[in-house]
């Protein structure tokens, strides 16, 4: 159905119920939203917009990213959106309509949107998450002309753990080859841009086991701690409730990167979303979210 149907009430009342709790419970709470999620987006509008699925960025089996775009596409800015999962787990196809929900929503507004999955923990260590990144931006500019895009306004878009690689690529210069990270921007919406494994956090053993249980190295690794004057544009976008601690390290983003750059990054708090809902909604009728990064792409500097 070609539709953008709204969030109903009832959804927004079982958000209201279960975001003041949501640390109790943050892997049941997840389900839940996927849960109630789900239906609803497979009622929004996907017409016009073409997936080509399960392209290989290298030689991993997870190592593949789907593409989606408006029929004739030309010169379009390009997205790579990048999951989350805590590191351990995590699919770019979490329900059979998250996380396409974010492709779907970028191709309909004329932007070639670029699914990527990675490597996960235990299997792999950091900084190879950051490293899949690197490889699916040099992919994408190198297919940009025949997928129609602009190689010169390509960007990141990372969830939770995809905004901890997504930003640890853009920022970290160890990460990035010659020339630079060849982004336009970088998207950080509810990411665990610090490495921690502090009592407060519920995945602390999820970071240990990509990140490793030393301590001192913890701040090394941590995106945040590699914002320099000459960053990339970054957007921020937090909800109101988040898994703990991710809005305080996302609000140490944005002190960093206005404190390195002289000037705020753009940055939005979601009110009464949830660390889930905050990317499940998008392709909605609820547009403020989508709004936001369709702007920062077209205008970041």
């Amino acid at each position: 159905m070609s539709t953008a149907p709204p969030i109903p009430e009832e959804l927004w009342t079982l958000m209201g119920q279960v975001g003041p709790e949501w640390g109790s419970d943050v892997p049941g709470h997840v389900r839940l939203m996927i849960e109630a999620f789900t239906p609803l987006l497979a009622r929004c509008t996907k017409d016009g917009v073409k997936l080509t699925r399960g392209i290989a960025y290298g030689a991993h089996p997870r190592q593949i990213l789907d593409v989606y775009q408006a029929s004739g596409s030309s010169g379009a800015p390009m997205v790579l959106f990048v999951h989350g999962g805590a590191f351990v787990d995590g699919d770019k196809d979490r329900s059979p309509e998250i996380y396409g929900n974010v492709l779907y929503y970028l191709a309909r507004h004329g932007v070639i949107g670029i699914n990527v999955e990675y490597r996960l923990a235990p299997e792999v260590r950091y900084p190879a998450g950051s490293e899949d990144i690197g490889l699916a931006v040099r992919w994408a500019a190198q297919n940009a002309a025949s997928l129609g895009g602009d190689a010169a306004r390509l960007f990141a878009f990372g969830h939770s753990t995809g905004a901890a690689h997504a930003a640890s690529y853009a920022y970290d210069v160890r990460r990035h080859p010659p020339g630079g990270p060849g982004l336009a921007g970088l998207i950080v919406v509810s990411g665990r841009v610090r490495a921690d494994n502090l009592p407060e956090n519920p995945n602390a053993r999820k970071v240990e086991a990509y990140y490793g249980t030393d301590v001192s190295v913890l701040n090394d690794v941590s995106p945040v701690s590699h914002v320099r004057a000459d960053s990339v544009p970054t957007m921020i976008a937090v909800a109101e409730f988040e898994n703990p601690l991710i809005d305080v390290h996302c609000a140490e983003l944005f002190y960093r990167l206005a404190a390195a750059r002289r000037r705020a990054p753009r940055f939005l708090r979601l009110a009464r979303h949830n660390h889930t809902s905050i990317i499940a909604h998008l392709n909605t009728a609820e547009e403020t979210l989508g709004r936001e990064i369709l702007e920062f792409v077209e205008t970041a500097r």
